[in-house]
């Protein structure tokens, strides 16, 4: 692969630029000022909002990726434009702004609670009430909805009219730069454990890909091998999931902070001043020096891991997350089992992933039957006729791509995914009778 092509500031609807600003800071401030983007106010990293203090949402959450991604990008891109000289057109605040805005993007897909709504998705239709569709679409189709995938509906979301973002952002926010049927292809490669892009927009993605120059691993299963500062956006996430959710846990009870110090002890070595730490009054201040000094050195590993393997990552030979070749992946791989054992199954996160599964499924039942039947023109009892009013206009569109079993259903998705927390749990109250508007 070739930068000059990675880098090439190409959308698929092209304008002059006149502005001040390069295509890729115009698509972080697009993505900045989008509805799904503001949706992730309210939808869940891994704790629900609790009332006893503040911490991290989908939205904290990208925003603090996205900072770690524009550090990482400008640290590389430092470096691979003094290895070539013909780069000389572009500077380190591009390769910083396309990893800061595809990391800012990178959960924009993401259904209500996390990783329980997307498995919630995924099990309606293996169920007896969704499987009913399955002989009405393709078999790649079909697998894309018994496996629905929070990157794809996000790859979706960001070539949406409102969006149109340029090619290398949306290739560096590509980690799975597959389909639902790559993910099946058994090439054990880690960026085929999940898939990038839904059958609705395989032409769009295949332009992309083709456009920036990525390689094409499997012509069958269509699927390509990264845009390198899509290892930088991995890194970032990885970085911020494994120092914050700690930090996170910590805050709430789960982890006291003698655990937490003795883990990124390990990340920051030489640097930690323990008489200077104990200094530090509060708890909150104190592990916030440690979270940014763990947080700073594992960007310089990430960084200079990259480096190291530049040339096999422009042969599309390297496959790896870069954490897991950085000097701190050991303590890393603590720090996971610990969260995991702590956090990840701890009680209220356990809770809202079974109320995630009761509102989503539920949902999904009720809207997939409604748009369906009125679609397919089926027949339409009063109650799914009512449901067909609730569902919002825009959705409804003639000008929504096209009226066949697989699209009527994407649409249905959208809508879903795109709820917050508080709103899924509402509106499923209301459509199932158990409260109304204004009552309580």
């Amino acid at each position: 692969m070739d930068w000059n092509q990675l880098l090439a500031p190409v959308r698929s609807k092209m304008t002059d630029n006149t502005e001040s600003r390069s295509f890729f800071e115009q698509d972080f401030d697009r993505i900045v000022f989008s509805h799904p983007f503001r949706k992730l106010q309210d939808k869940t990293q891994v704790f629900p909002l609790p009332e006893d203090d503040f911490v991290h949402t989908r939205l904290t959450h990208s925003l603090e990726v996205s900072s770690v991604g524009r550090s990482l990008g400008r640290i590389v891109g430092d470096e691979i434009i003094n290895r070539y000289p013909y780069l000389k057109d572009h500077s380190s605040y591009d390769f910083g702004s396309i990893v800061a805005a595809g990391s800012l993007a990178h959960d924009l897909g993401n259904p209500p609670f996390g990783h329980a709504g997307e498995n919630a998705i995924s099990e309606y239709f293996r169920s007896q009430g969704g499987q009913k569709y399955e002989a009405h679409m393709t078999k790649d189709e079909w697998e894309d909805l018994i496996s629905f995938e929070g990157n794809a509906q996000g790859y979706r979301l960001l070539i949406s009219k409102s969006l149109q973002l340029s090619y290398p952002v949306l290739g560096a926010f590509s980690k799975y730069p597959c389909s639902s049927t790559g993910v099946q292809s058994k090439e054990n490669r880690v960026s085929q454990k999940k898939y990038g892009y839904f059958q609705s927009e395989k032409k769009r993605f295949a332009e992309m890909a083709d456009t920036l120059g990525l390689i094409q691993t499997n012509v069958k299963n269509q699927s390509w091998c990264r845009h390198p500062l899509a290892f930088l956006v991995e890194a970032a996430d990885d970085i911020c999931y494994h120092i914050i959710d700690l930090e996170d846990g910590c805050t709430l009870g789960f982890v006291d902070e003698e655990t937490i110090t003795s883990l990124l002890k390990e990340i920051i070595l030489d640097d930690f001043n323990f008489k200077k730490y104990k200094k530090i009054p509060t708890r909150q201040q104190r592990i916030g020096l440690l979270r940014a000094m763990a947080i700073n050195k594992l960007v310089l590993q990430a960084a200079a891991t990259f480096l190291e393997n530049e040339p096999e990552i422009l042969s599309g030979k390297f496959d790896s997350p870069l954490i897991g070749l950085i000097p701190s992946k050991k303590v890393l791989g603590k720090i996971i089992d610990l969260s995991v054992a702590r956090l990840y199954r701890s009680r209220v996160v356990l809770e809202i992933e079974a109320a995630g599964y009761e509102v989503l499924t539920g949902m999904m039942e009720t809207f997939s039957d409604a748009m369906y039947s009125e679609l397919k023109s089926g027949p339409k009892s009063h109650r799914l006729q009512t449901i067909w009013r609730l569902i919002p206009d825009d959705l409804k569109s003639d000008e929504y791509e096209n009226n066949s079993t697989y699209m009527i259903l994407r649409r249905c998705i959208d809508y879903i995914s795109g709820m917050t927390d508080s709103y899924a749990i509402s509106t499923f109250r209301k459509i199932k009778g158990i409260s109304l508007s204004g009552h309580r």
